[in-house]
C-alpha cells in the first residue's frame, strides 16, 4: 500500500499489520507526522503535536515487537496512533481547553479514558482542536486556527471535537477521543462522514475528577468504521472506583456486537424535531434513504418521535452554566462563553433545571417501550462556512445553535446511547449524517445495526493528501 492508503487504513487493520510485521510502529507514526506536518495547516485539526514522545514510544514499541515470540501477548491496539480531545488531560502535555491563555498549562494527570488508551497499546500523537471549553458545535476558537472540514475546507468540521474529525477524517490519525454534552461527538462525525458514538451515561468513566453538567456529556471514539468505533468503546468503557454512576461491562463485547446477526427490530423514524420543526431537505433525504435501507434489510420502520417540548429550557441553562463551571476567568474567555458566564444562574434555578430536565427524560425514555431504536437527523441543516455566525450577536448565535443542533441534546439529556453514520453528500461535496438512538445501555443493538447498514451501503472514503 502506499502512504495514503495507510494513513486511511482503519484501526483494527492497523493493529493487525503490525502484528503480522506488515508494518512497524515507528514507521506508521513517521508517516503519520509527517501528514499532520504538511496537511494540519491547511485544517487546524490539531492544537498540539507531541511528536518526540509519539516517535520514542514507536521506537520502543517496535524493538519490543522484535523481541516478542508470541504476538498474542501484546495489547489490542499496540502500536496504534491516536489522537485525544484537548479538552482531556494527558499527562505532560498543554491542555488549553480552546483558551489561549491556557496554552502553557501542562496537565499532571490522565483523564481515566486516556489511561485506558494508553494500556491498550496506542499511541498519542496530538492534542486535537476543541470549541472553547467545548461549548460550541464548531471549532473556531480565538487564538488557534479553525477546524476545517478535509470534505471541502470552506466549511468546519463541526464542534466541539471538530479536531478529532478533521484529523480521522484527513487521515491524520487512525481514530480519535471525544466528547460529548450535546452532540459533540455525533455532530463533527457527520460533518465529516465518520462514525461516532455517544455511549450511555456511566458507561465511561470520568475518572479522577466528578461528571460534567450533570451527567449530560459523554467521552466516546470518532472512526472510520463502525468495528473501530466499538473496539474503542470497548478500550473506553469501564468503572473507576468512585465513579457516581456506572453500567456492567458489555456482554458480549462492543466489538463483538458488530459481527452479530440481528432479527427484526422496531425502529421509529422522524426527519422533524419538535418543537424545532422540519430539518432541512437535504437532512430529511439522509433520513429517508436510511428508512429505505432499513426496510430493505427487513426491519420494521415506521414515523415516530418522542415529544420535546419543554426541553429546550431546562437543557440551555445547564449547558450555559458551563462557562462558569470551567473556572475561567471572564477577560481569558471569547466572548460567547464571557455571556453565557455573565448569564449564569441561581445554585437553585440550577437544581430545578437539573429536576425538569429529569422529567422530561423520563417521556423520552418511555418512548422506547414500543420501539428499540429511533433514526433522526443528527443536525438540521449541513456544516456552516467557517465564519458563517462571527458577526451575529451572542442572543443570535444561541438561537442558531439551538435550531442547528436540535436532535442531538435530548438524548444528552436522558443518558442514551446514539451513534452518528455518514448518510449523503450535499451540494457542496459535505457529509450529511443520520444518528441511531437506542434504549439505555444498548450500545451493543446500535453497534449491531451500525455495522449491517455500514456492510450493505458503505460510505466513501475521502481520500486527502
Amino acid at each position: 500500500m502506499n502512504s495514503v492508503d495507510w494513513a486511511l487504513t482503519p484501526a483494527l487493520e492497523l493493529a493487525k499489520s503490525i502484528r503480522t510485521l506488515e508494518v512497524s510502529p515507528i514507521e506508521l507514526v513517521n508517516l503519520y507526522l509527517e501528514r499532520i506536518d504538511r496537511l494540519n495547516p491547511q485544517l487546524g485539526s490539531y492544537f498540539t503535536v507531541t511528536a518526540d514522545r509519539a516517535i520514542a514510544l514507536a521506537k520502543s514499541q517496535t524493538e519490543q515487537l522484535a523481541g516478542l515470540n508470541k504476538l498474542q501477548e501484546l495489547p489490542p491496539f499496540f502500536g496504534v496512533p491516536i489522537a485525544i480531545k484537548d479538552l482531556t488531560p494527558v499527562t505532560g502535555v498543554p491542555c488549553t481547553y480552546g483558551t489561549q491563555a491556557l496554552q502553557g498549562n501542562i496537565s499532571g494527570y490522565d483523564e481515566s479514558v486516556v489511561w485506558r488508551i494508553k494500556a491498550a497499546g496506542f499511541n498519542i500523537l496530538g492534542k486535537t482542536a476543541t470549541a472553547q471549553i467545548g461549548s460550541l458545535p464548531y471549532t473556531e476558537p480565538e487564538g488557534f486556527p479553525p477546524a476545517r472540514n478535509p470534505w471541502n475546507p470552506d466549511y468546519t468540521a463541526g464542534g466541539s471535537s471538530g479536531g478529532s474529525a478533521a484529523a480521522v477524517a484527513a487521515g491524520l490519525c487512525a481514530i480519535a477521543q471525544g466528547s460529548d454534552g450535546g452532540g459533540s461527538i455525533r455532530g463533527p462525525a457527520s460533518c465529516c462522514g465518520l462514525v461516532g458514538i455517544k455511549p450511555s451515561r456511566g458507561r465511561v468513566s470520568w475518572a479522577p475528577v466528578g461528571d460534567y453538567l450533570s451527567g449530560i456529556s459523554a467521552n466516546g471514539p470518532i472512526a472510520r468504521t463502525v468495528a473501530d468505533a466499538a473496539a474503542l468503546l470497548d478500550v473506553m468503557s469501564g468503572y473507576t472506583t468512585g465513579d457516581p454512576y456506572w453500567l456492567p461491562d458489555p456482554n458480549p463485547t462492543f466489538l463483538e456486537a458488530a459481527s452479530q446477526k440481528l432479527g427484526k427490530l422496531r425502529i421509529a423514524f422522524s426527519t422533524a424535531v419538535f418543537p424545532v420543526g422540519e430539518a432541512s431537505p437535504v437532512c430529511q433525504q439522509a433520513v429517508l434513504d436510511t428508512v429505505k435501507l432499513l426496510t430493505d434489510l427487513g426491519h420494521d420502520v415506521e414515523p415516530g418521535c418522542p415529544d420535546f417540548t419543554g426541553l429546550i429550557e431546562p437543557f440551555t441553562a445547564i449547558w450555559q452554566s458551563g462557562a462558569s463551571a470551567s473556572g475561567i476567568p471572564g477577560q481569558a474567555l471569547e466572548p460567547m462563553n464571557r455571556w453565557l458566564l455573565e448569564r449564569t444562574i441561581s445554585a437553585g434555578e440550577y437544581l430545578r433545571a437539573v429536576n425538569q430536565m429529569q422529567v422530561i427524560s423520563r417521556r423520552i425514555v418511555g418512548f422506547f417501550q414500543n420501539f428499540d431504536l429511533l433514526v433522526l437527523p443528527t443536525y438540521m441543516h449541513s456544516p456552516i462556512r467557517i465564519g458563517e455566525w462571527a458577526d451575529l450577536s451572542c442572543e443570535e448565535t444561541l438561537a442558531n445553535i439551538v435550531n442547528w443542533i436540535a436532535p442531538c441534546p435530548p438524548f444528552n439529556a436522558s443518558g442514551q446511547p446514539a451513534i452518528a453514520l455518514p448518510a449523503i453528500l450535499d451540494s457542496h461535496g459535505l457529509p450529511v449524517g443520520i444518528q441511531i438512538i437506542g434504549r439505555p445501555a444498548a450500545e451493543a443493538t446500535l453497534i449491531a445495526l451500525a455495522a449491517q447498514m455500514e456492510a450493505a451501503k458503505p460510505f466513501p472514503v475521502l481520500k486527502f493528501d
